[in-house]
């Protein structure tokens, strides 16, 4: 083994089934047939034990293995004393720690599986870092030790004495009425012992929702209510877990705003989450997690908002002279417009029209479309049409590869929508994955295959980045401008997250009116025209970062907030700084 070297090997325990196989991956190990027990599989265990102190990193097992359970990694070993938890053995393991800093909103950027949640939870008391030594856990004598000379030795001490109350805003809002009983304005007003409720009930939408029961609420109801249940408590620590799933761009604006009243000299605010602009606009400083998703996450040192974000898009810390990612990712605008230019370009079009469901009236405005093209609709949540998409129903039972073959088989087995779809989407991942067993992210990358790969001449596509992180969502943008174009087709659009809808649109529809009662849809407008109509609509505008293009929230009322007001451009085009 190299000395520059930390060897890990991670087993995943839901793909790894030795009933279903050969063992293939000790049958091939040249260390087992040299007499040593590198890999075993036996009936307690029930997956396979790799030795990390006995593998040699061929890697024949990882090649071998029928379901891909098994990943052998070669960390640094200067990582190998940061090494803040371990789960056990073959399992995932964190390094390092995001410091938080009292009076400021620190946020956290990375991809799913990174290790964010585990590091809120030890954040949180919730659990014990055992760094590393999961047969052995260190008392907390030894964990303050590890962190002496660092903020985190006084954090957890603190915590050690019970002196820090924490309180995790949790990531699954939908699973809330499983377990909160009774209605929204009681529960909030037993948590109340801050001032501010008012504030929050506005800020948050809920005042039409105070008397009705936790059960009765909508996907984005759910997230603005454990929004408030978090805030209108007193505490040392808040943390915010993916806050602005379910939620339209004002609401997550107005969300981000509420959370940032939160800020107070002896109070630590830690958030994760995956839309980009919410995040910069949110956060005081950045921590980037990175790493290999369910085998290892790395916490960076802390980074001013727009650097942290950058070096995240960009896949690459200077600081340490490290590449994360092989690609780095950029927001360019209209990258089909030269295209379209050299085209013949069909035009559509469609006339005014009215539509009443219940109590609420929908009137649209005639207007047109091309092929080739993308049409973002942008608005406030109307009813809960955009949350259909984030709540799929996986009633099918088999596997993604049995339930793509049923459904899509023709595109699913064509090389180019395996180039285009199939293989940036990473369905290879979760191929022989049982459907009823995917997370939330993965059932989303599974529908978006699952739409593109239906034939049609429309699209219609809601908010494609629920469940997505963050890297997923830009990819996702990719796929699905780059299917739209060269398959000549039209696809409407719904998306809350700011960046994506940007980079997808080539023309918006600005919804406007009374949410649930009485709204209207306006033509398709340009981009530019669009954007700067919504966007004044929300009283907020956008600057764009000089490196990767991607738009930034300017804070309310900065020098540059109230230059762009004042010449009525809330929304750039051009690279502005």
């Amino acid at each position: 083994m190299s000395d520059k070297n930390t060897r890990i090997a991670i087993v995943n325990n839901d793909k790894c089934k030795p009933k279903k196989c050969r063992q293939e991956c000790k049958k091939g190990c040249p260390v087992v047939r040299m007499g040593k027990l590198c890999i075993d599989v036996n009936s307690v265990s029930k997956i396979a034990i790799l030795s990390e102190e006995l593998c040699i990193g061929c890697g024949i097992c990882v090649k071998k293995c029928p379901f891909s359970a098994i990943t052998i990694i070669n960390l640094p070993t200067n990582l190998e004393k940061d090494t803040t938890h371990r789960y056990g053995s073959n399992s995932f393991k964190l390094h390092r720690l995001p410091t938080p800093r009292p009076g400021q909103v620190l946020g956290l950027v990375g991809t799913n599986g990174i290790g964010k949640s585990t590091a809120l939870k030890i954040l949180s008391g919730k659990l014990k870092p055992n760094l590393g030594k999961f047969d052995n856990p260190p008392d907390w004598q030894d964990i303050l030790k590890h962190f002496r000379g660092s903020e985190l030795q006084n954090y957890f001490t603190k915590i050690l004495e019970d002196n820090i109350k924490a309180i995790i805003k949790p990531q699954w809002v939908d699973a809330m009425p499983r377990s909160v009983k009774g209605e929204v304005g009681t529960l909030l007003k037993a948590k109340n012992d801050r001032d501010g409720f008012q504030f929050l009930a506005d800020n948050l939408d809920l005042n039409d929702v105070l008397t009705r029961e936790v059960s009765q609420l909508s996907g984005g109801e759910l997230q603005r209510f454990a929004i408030a249940a978090t805030c209108v408590q007193k505490a040392d620590v808040y943390m915010f877990d993916e806050p602005s799933s379910y939620l339209d761009v004002k609401q997550r604006l107005n969300a981000a705003n509420v959370i940032r009243s939160l800020i107070d000299p002896l109070v630590y605010i830690i958030a994760v989450e995956h839309d980009l602009s919410i995040l910069d606009y949110l956060s005081d400083f950045i921590c980037v997690l990175y790493g290999v998703p369910s085998v290892y996450g790395v916490v960076t040192m802390p980074f001013s908002v727009r650097e942290g974000i950058n070096i995240f898009l960009e896949g690459r810390i200077p600081t340490e002279n490290l590449r994360f990612r092989d690609v780095s990712l950029s927001f360019r605008i209209a990258e089909n417009a030269e295209d379209l230019e050299t085209t013949s370009i069909k035009r559509y079009s469609y006339p005014k029209m009215t539509k009443t469901l219940g109590d609420f009236k929908l009137d649209v405005k005639s207007g047109g479309f091309t092929d080739s093209e993308i049409v973002v609709l942008l608005g406030e949540n109307e009813l809960n049409i955009s949350y259909k998409p984030q709540k799929i129903a996986p009633k099918f039972t088999g596997t993604v590869r049995m339930l793509l073959l049923k459904k899509i088989r023709a595109m699913f087995m064509h090389p180019q929508f395996q180039t285009d779809v199939v293989k940036p989407m990473k369905i290879e991942e979760i191929i022989d994955n049982d459907v009823q067993n995917l997370s939330g992210g993965e059932l989303q990358r599974v529908a978006i295959v699952l739409a593109l790969g239906q034939p049609a001449d429309i699209y219609l596509i809601d908010e494609p980045s629920a469940y997505l992180d963050s890297e997923q969502r830009i990819v996702a943008a990719k796929v699905i401008k780059r299917f739209i174009l060269h398959s000549k087709k039209t696809s409407f659009i719904v998306e809350h997250d700011f960046i994506m809808a940007t980079y997808l649109a080539d023309r918006v529809i600005v919804m406007g009116g009374r949410p649930s009662v009485h709204a209207h849809a306006n033509s398709p407008q340009s981009l530019l025209t669009g954007m700067n109509s919504f966007l004044k609509s929300l009283n907020v505008t956008f600057r764009r970062d000089p490196t990767n293009y991607r738009p930034r929230v300017n804070k309310l009322d900065s020098l540059k907030d109230r230059e762009q007001k004042l010449s009525g451009n809330y929304f750039f085009l051009e690279d502005a700084q």
